[in-house]
């Protein structure tokens, strides 16, 4: 970063010495007041200004910037749109956090943190459909929704994997194996009895070391799981769960009364409310505390973490996600993903 004073020879050293095609010139305060790209540059040249002019003549004192909460696909969205490949990141107060740069993150880095798919389920609500085949294994738009999951994941630049089986869980190990045919690597938990949807945490061994993703193996979801984890992390959370905003249109008019008396008329309102998604980001600390083979569900888990005064938040997703619980779901999952 560069101050007002320089002069355009400094900003060509800058630009030399970083690589990045782009200079962001601040004041005293860190607070961002332009731009500077080599085009910049070569047209002030271009229009007579020598290597000593100050840089506020071919300052660009408008530039794109984004907040740091912006999910990593709306920047590449705006890049995209705009034809850029720099935006500085600048917080509520103008002051510079960093820089979004295209190559960075159009290409996701691999990241070492495990995701642990639940998977043991026996699906009993799809009646016939897992009769033979555990729900996981159930195809959507010619795959397994299992596989929707790793290849989503694996987009995204996770590699590390941990299925935990129960319900016919020798089909499981036979299709996906050690996952190097995904290209991912694949470990495996064995519930002996159902452990609900956070006991097998409690199978884990050894505890990762970093932030753990959870994610159950029946939902198909456009979740980006990077967002997750950088959501969770940024707010020191000891267990994230990911939200989704849930409509409900009453059928009938609904009257409010004290006593005989009306006191209120809403014709069929809406009720909005949050969903728990059914994916989730916690600290090793949290599977510490889990014993062995002992049945636990995720909103039992947080509640005890809550209990605890541990920080538990909530991740508000928009993508689109569906539970595949019902037959109903999975006819609509295929629909939706053939399209």
């Amino acid at each position: 970063m560069l101050s007002l004073d320089c002069s355009i020879q400094e900003a060509i050293k800058n630009l030399d010495d970083v690589g990045v095609k782009i200079v962001l010139v601040t004041d005293k305060n860190q607070k961002l007041i332009g731009t500077i790209s080599d085009g910049d540059v070569r047209r002030g040249i271009l229009k007579g200004l020598d290597l000593e002019s100050p840089i506020e003549n071919i300052l660009h004192k408008n530039p794109f910037v984004v907040p740091p909460e912006m999910p990593r696909h709306m920047v590449l969205q705006l890049m995209e749109a705009n034809k850029i490949q720099q935006i500085p990141i600048v917080d509520q107060k103008g002051v510079v956090e960093g820089l979004q740069l295209w190559d960075e993150i159009s290409a996701p880095s691999i990241k070492t943190n495990k995701i642990l798919i639940m998977a043991g389920g026996i699906g009993s609500r799809l009646g016939d459909h897992t009769k033979n085949c555990p729900k996981p294994l159930l195809p959507v738009a010619g795959k397994p929704m299992l596989q929707h999951i790793i290849e989503r994941a694996r987009e995204e630049g996770f590699t590390n994997f941990i299925l935990s089986v129960g319900y016919l869980a020798p089909m499981i190990e036979e299709f996906f194996g050690d996952g190097s045919n995904f290209e991912v690597v694949i470990k495996y938990l064995h519930e002996d009895s159902p452990l609900g949807t956070a006991g097998a945490l409690g199978l884990i061994n050894p505890v990762p070391e970093e932030s753990l993703i959870i994610t159950n193996g029946d939902v198909i979801s456009d979740i980006r799981f990077g967002e997750l984890l950088d959501f969770h992390q940024r707010h020191n959370a000891v267990a994230t769960m990911a939200v989704r905003s849930h409509e409900w249109q009453h059928p009938f008019g609904v009257v409010e009364t004290n006593g005989v008396d009306i006191v209120r008329l809403e014709e069929k309102p809406v009720y909005r409310s949050h969903i728990n998604a059914g994916v989730y980001a916690i600290e090793p600390e949290v599977i510490v505390g889990i014993e062995e083979n002992i049945k636990l569900d995720m909103p039992e888990l947080f509640e005890k973490l809550k209990f605890l005064n541990k920080k538990t938040i909530a991740f508000p997703m928009h993508e689109p996600w569906l539970d595949v619980g019902k037959p109903a779901d999975l006819l609509k999952a295929n629909t939706e993903k053939s399209n």
